[in-house]
This record gives structure tokens, sequence and C-alpha cells, in this order.
């Protein structure tokens, strides 16, 4: 079984089938992140735009933009306290 042992310092090199695995990895984490920040504009549209806008028209009112704006910034603002703190808690947890 393969992994990340050939990283031993033996003078192993790695195999092109373990790169072409690492490189799938990663390709799989990138598609994953995108996939993860798709969701949250989606949800963040979703919830300020239900919050805001009352009936929709031809344009958006100023006390309309006024709402999304403020309700972008809030979202994004709890999205990363949440992510900051719960890398603090897998952090805290791993001791």
């Amino acid at each position: 079984m393969s992994g990340f042992g050939d990283f031993s310092g033996g003078g192993h090199s790695m195999s092109s089938e373990d790169s072409a695995q690492l490189e799938m990895q990663a390709f799989i984490e990138a598609e994953n992140q995108k996939a993860a920040i798709q969701a949250a504009i989606s949800k963040l549209t979703e919830t300020c735009w239900d919050k805001c806008v009352g009936k929709p028209g031809a344009r958006l009112s100023g006390g309309e933009q006024e709402c999304i704006s403020n309700c972008a910034e809030r979202f994004i603002d709890t999205s990363q306290f949440v992510m900051q703190r719960m890398a603090k808690l897998s952090v805290d947890g791993n001791h």
C-alpha cells in the first residue's frame, strides 16, 4: 500500500501513480472549495433578497440597496466568525 511513507527521506521517489493520486486529491479539494463558495453565495443572495426586497421592480430602491449591502456584510462577517471559531475549536480539540 503506497502512501505518505514514500516521503521518509530514504531516497525513494514518488511513483507516477502516487503523483497522479495526489493531483486528483488536490483537484477534488479545489472543486469542493469552489462548490462551498458557490453555496455560500447562493445562500447569501437568497437570504438578503428575501429580507430586503418586498416587491421586485425594474430597479432596487435606495433602501433596498442599502439593506442588501448591510445584509451581505453581516452574512460575510458571521460566516467568517463561525469558520474562525470552528477552526479554533478544531485546533483546541486536538490537544
